[in-house]
């Protein structure tokens, strides 16, 4: 028995030794919850079906090449890092930049470019202002310097013409074997996309494509890797399956948008913006995701296009990314709520109040204004880099607006509360405030959380906890609704950038809930590994 006790103490001594501390870097990496996709139930699909799949993971693959290029050059300099450690860090970051604080953490490289790398490094503004080329302002264009050493606009087609070719291979042998006229249209138009950088018609055959249980996006589509000036585009795929039961519960509501639009709490000359009435909202789970779809911070929800002209005309799709949704709940949002909200109130969080926020958060991504009232042009050129801050503002804070309008109503058909969605609403707010004041995103949170902080909303506690007062909150993001649809329909980037500099810091508060919430070892976010 002894013999055994002493065994026992030497082997744990043994391995307590050989346990070292893990790096700061090995913390980082671990921050990003491991979440394996599994191959999805695919009973239900042809043999073509599967097959089309696997092209759409291969073009997907294309993609994520470009999206290096565009976002930090190339990629075998993070592929031949010696430091394991650094190199998984830097691949979940697409560089060597951290996307919570822009921090550099790999030596040798220098400040995030606040182009990404769609522009030089050095070029002034002065030098882009005097560039005469129209091609220069277009979301599909890098800029570059030529052999004399003056700006040069290239089509993303031109840049990327080996990836893009490998991209259309695959979609075009996708299209010549799928059964579905719908999906084989939609592949086709993408092809003249990629290829022209032209997307109207895509776009649409996209809308037009209602019949296929699996779906793929790609292609170049978020604003945000451009913080210099908020117009470049980044390179994405999703390959998606349908849930056909979630979407079906989901179906009724494409209807009630252009109701849900004059029913928006602003002014009406603020709402003037008329959704095209074909928009749908599916749910899916993800099996691929690849270039900015992959990176950092993972995407639950899409709304897409963003094209305002395929908008007005069809309308919108809202794509709920249920498989990634319910594990950031169960992995992130609701260990943070636990952490930070009042003990009477933490039983009030719920994975389908969470689920709910998020869909008419994406729906009203197709609300509001998309131009200025006073000739300013489109919100977007008028707001410029603030754009996308602003856009999700106005999201979150109708989408909970809506939530809350419609369980009244009880059209939702949902076992939730009003105080269920506002509880899981707050800590949701609170735990996507950690992605910082460097990234767009993180902004809108960090402004939204402050304004219903700072006008009592809900009062932290001397433990650190958070009660809410369900009637003020609701009532707070109803003016701040209002407050950001005015400044986007009048596109009045000087108050945007007033109001930011307000609301957009991080108070002590939060720093303290940051420490607390770190002491838990609760992760920022979700890394992906595939099963191919």
């Amino acid at each position: 028995m002894k013999r055994t006790a002493l065994a026992l103490m030497l082997l744990a001594l043994v391995v307590s030794c050989n346990t070292e501390p893990k790096t700061a870097v090995q913390k980082k990496v671990d921050s990003y919850a491991l979440v394996k996709i599994e191959s999805p139930d695919l009973s239900g699909i042809t043999d073509n079906g599967k097959e089309v799949l696997n092209l759409y993971k291969f073009a997907a693959d294309q993609a994520d090449s470009i999206y290096w290029k565009q976002y930090f050059g190339d990629k075998t300099l993070i592929e031949n890092l010696k430091d394991a450690d650094l190199r998984d860090y830097a691949k979940i970051n697409y560089g060597p930049w951290d996307r919570l604080d822009g921090s550099t953490f790999i030596e040798g490289f220098g400040e995030l470019p606040l182009g990404a790398n769609f522009y030089p490094a050095d070029m002034t503004a002065a030098e882009f202002d005097s560039l005469a080329d129209p091609v220069k302002t277009s979301p599909y264009s890098l800029i570059r310097r030529g052999a004399d050493g003056k700006l040069t606009s290239v089509w993303y087609h031109d840049a990327f013409e080996y990836n893009i070719d490998k991209i259309c291979n695959y979609l075009k042998a996708a299209a010549d074997i799928t059964i579905k006229p719908s999906v084989r249209n939609y592949l086709l138009k993408k092809i003249d996309a990629l290829k022209t950088d032209y997307y109207y018609d895509s776009d649409l055959a996209w809308l037009e494509m209602t019949d296929s249980k699996m779906d793929l996006i790609i292609g170049p589509n978020e604003v945000n890797d451009d913080r210099l000036y908020g117009m470049k585009t980044s390179y994405e795929a999703y390959v998606l399956l349908k849930d056909l039961k979630r979407t079906e519960v989901l179906d009724q509501f494409t209807s009630m948008l252009p109701e849900l639009q004059k029913q928006i709490p602003c002014d009406e000359q603020y709402r003037n913006f008329v959704p095209g009435d074909e928009s749908d909202i599916y749910a899916y789970d993800a099996i691929y995701c690849a270039g900015h779809a992959n990176a950092g911070i993972k995407l639950i929800a899409l709304n897409l296009p963003y094209n305002e002209e395929v908008q007005a005309k069809a309308g919108t799709r809202t794509a709920l990314l249920r498989n990634i949704m319910m594990e950031k709940f169960n992995r992130v949002v609701s260990p943070v709520g636990i952490v930070v909200l009042s003990p009477d109130q933490q039983d009030r969080l719920d994975e389908e109040a969470f689920y709910w926020n998020i869909a008419f958060r994406e729906i009203s991504h197709g609300l509001g204004v998309k131009e200025t009232i006073n000739g300013k042009g489109s919100v977007n050129d008028a707001l410029g880099n603030k754009a996308l801050t602003w856009e999700d503002a106005k999201a979150n804070a109708l989408g909970l607006y809506f939530v809350c309008k419609l369980l009244d109503e009880h059209k939702i058909p949902a076992l939730i509360t009003k105080e269920d969605a506002i509880t899981t609403f707050v800590a949701n707010l609170i735990r996507s405030e950690r992605f910082g004041e460097a990234s767009q995103l993180g902004r809108a949170y960090v402004m939204l959380f402050n304004y219903l902080n700072q006008n009592g909303a809900f009062k932290r506690g001397d433990s650190g906890k958070y009660s809410i007062n369900y009637e003020k909150t609701l009532s707070l993001v109803a003016e701040f609704a209002g407050i950001v649809l005015k400044t986007q329909a009048t596109g009045d980037y000087e108050f945007a950038e007033q109001f930011e500099n307000q609301y957009c810091v991080m108070s002590e508060d939060f720093k303290a809930d940051l420490v607390n919430i770190r002491l838990e070892n609760i992760p920022i976010d979700l890394r992906f590994e595939f099963q191919k």
